[in-house]
């Protein structure tokens, strides 16, 4: 089995773009193929020590699911599967998608969720962001001054997305043991 568990939820195909972007990194023994939560089991995920998961922010800031018309659902219908897993001892590096011009009030609120979520059950969060490159009114996400994790803006500052990955995935490797 891989070391690093990832999933995503997407709804236009963004976040799995940045998941599979991510996997292209990293070698099979390392990362496991990204996988979208529609499609996962809570056992699967709960196999993982470090875990990579990713997700959009819908309409008013809301996690990808059914209600949002997410084909097959999402992080929605998710969650509520992984309420018992215990998340003690496990890594997690979060990645959101968001659009700070149209939905500068709820602006990547979903990864909020998935972090309070996983802190909640005892998981180490980390691989925070700085808010200081974005323009919006609040979110979720934002966790003492700072994203609780990588921020993307496909719609605004998709020119950005190269080397916030890459600055991102050169912070979090050591935490995860890796060398990038």
């Amino acid at each position: 089995m891989s070391r690093i568990g990832l999933f995503f939820s997407s709804s236009t195909g963004n976040t799995r773009r940045i998941a599979k972007f991510i996997k292209k990194r990293f070698d099979d023994e390392t990362m496991a193929n990204a996988l979208n939560v529609n499609k996962a089991s809570a056992g699967l995920l709960a196999g993982y020590s470090h875990l990579i998961l990713g997700t959009s922010t819908l309409g008013g800031g809301q996690l990808p699911g059914l209600s949002t018309d997410c084909m097959g659902g999402g992080w929605e219908e998710f969650l509520p599967q992984l309420k018992g897993v215990d998340f003690s001892g496990k890594t997690v590096a979060l990645f959101g998608l968001g659009n700070q011009d149209k939905y500068p009030d709820e602006f990547v609120d979903a990864m909020g969720e998935i972090y309070h979520f996983v802190v909640a059950r005892g998981a180490k969060v980390v691989g925070q962001w700085p808010a200081d490159d974005y323009d919006f009114i609040s979110s979720k996400a934002l966790i003492d001054d700072a994203f609780a994790g990588l921020v993307l803006d496909q719609e605004n500052q998709k020119n950005l997305t190269d080397v916030r990955l890459d600055t991102w995935l050169k912070q979090i490797a050591p935490e995860f043991g890796l060398a990038i």
